[in-house]
């Protein structure tokens, strides 16, 4: 395991299609249908040996464009203890996806991030 690098990095948009056309053209990857379990995603692996794409809607009215990168993690629970520590709101606790291991959300004031643990 790679810690600490980006192990899926998510991109909020209302524009889902326009934004997956420009990635295809210019990173020449190809994105999947939507998957559930991952909030309707699109998804694609980038050329870099492990990081996955995903281009989402928001999930409801008020969730506003992001681009939010997942660090990958070997203990999700202590890194966000940690984080929290360090002055991060939890927005979103650690969560099982199902196949995919466990992410969080949090937040830095208004700059998101998460982490992933497999």
């Amino acid at each position: 395991m790679s810690e600490g690098r980006i192990h899926y990095l998510e991109i909020v948009t209302s524009n889902v299609n326009q934004v997956c056309d420009f990635y295809s053209q210019t990173l020449g990857v190809s994105f999947s249908d939507a998957i559930p379990e991952l909030g309707g995603a699109r998804t694609a692996n980038l050329l870099n040996g492990g990081t996955l794409l995903g281009v989402r809607a928001p999930l409801h009215e008020t969730e506003e464009p992001t681009s939010r990168p997942y660090y990958l993690v070997s203990n999700i629970v202590k890194a966000v203890e940690a984080a929290k520590n360090s002055g991060a709101q939890v927005a979103v606790p650690p969560m099982e996806i199902s196949g995919r291991g466990q992410c969080a959300v949090l937040m830095f004031g208004p700059i998101q991030s998460g982490l992933w643990q497999v």
